[in-house]
């Protein structure tokens, strides 16, 4: 059996006493029925790992003994997507989530020219990452940007590969041609795509044009498609 996974922002870096929050607290005692003896492992989704042997178990203030803190380095390169809103929040929702699994570091949510949708919980997506982050046993959080416009995006320096994936005919490349040595930042537009000028803007900051295959996808498809392929470079 497993042993089960808490994420805690301030978890301290040597071994000591240590009381979860109150949500971890409840989903360990009430939801799980851990009892006093029973081990837990933990992170602060910044690279720190540790155990904890549960010492007195509360559904508001469960404590426990930490032991064998490990900090660990972040796997280059560190991708990125960005990625237009869609009307129907769930399917965004479940793109992150798979994403985080997969493996991206940051998720820019991406406001176009043809994007229909511009606002989301951000405190909900940030349970949906930390959710998924320990599901697939991680101990780095992806970072979530604020919505960023299209044109501000492009104007951010970025230290890495520059990737847009869009429908427009035109050459292309595929993304197992990308170094996969230097990080990548991806970008997908809305349900109805890049517009031309948008892609001209692009082509102009420096971007490659990538194919995500022969098929028309769905943004949130699109952007599976992009993670699995730039995380397997």
């Amino acid at each position: 059996m497993d042993i089960p996974f808490f994420y805690e922002t301030s978890l301290p870096a040597t071994p000591e006493l240590f009381t979860l929050s109150e949500e971890s607290s409840k989903h360990c005692s009430v939801v799980l029925r851990m009892q006093p003896g029973e081990s837990i492992a933990l992170t602060n989704g910044q690279g720190l790992s540790c155990m904890g042997r549960i010492v007195s178990a509360d559904k508001r203030k469960t404590v426990v003994q930490l032991t064998g803190h490990k900090q660990m380095e972040r796997a280059d390169p560190q991708n990125s997507i960005a990625i237009s809103f869609v009307k129907n929040a769930a399917r965004m929702e479940w793109f992150l989530e798979k994403a985080t699994e997969i493996g991206i570091a940051a998720f820019y949510p991406l406001i176009a020219e043809r994007t229909e949708r511009t606002h989301f919980k951000k405190e909900r997506w940030e349970h949906i990452l930390i959710s998924a982050m320990l599901q697939s046993k991680q101990v780095f959080k992806p970072v979530l940007h604020d919505p960023i416009e299209y044109k501000t995006l492009l104007n951010k320096a970025f230290d890495g590969h520059l990737l847009l994936a869009h429908c427009e005919d035109g050459p292309k490349q595929l993304i197992q041609s990308v170094d996969k040595n230097q990080a990548a930042l991806l970008l997908i537009g809305p349900e109805g795509d890049f517009s031309p000028s948008e892609i001209l803007l692009a082509e102009k900051a420096g971007a490659t044009m990538i194919s995500l295959g022969t098929t028309r996808l769905r943004t949130e498809t699109a952007g599976i498609a992009a993670a699995v392929l730039l995380q397997h470079r």
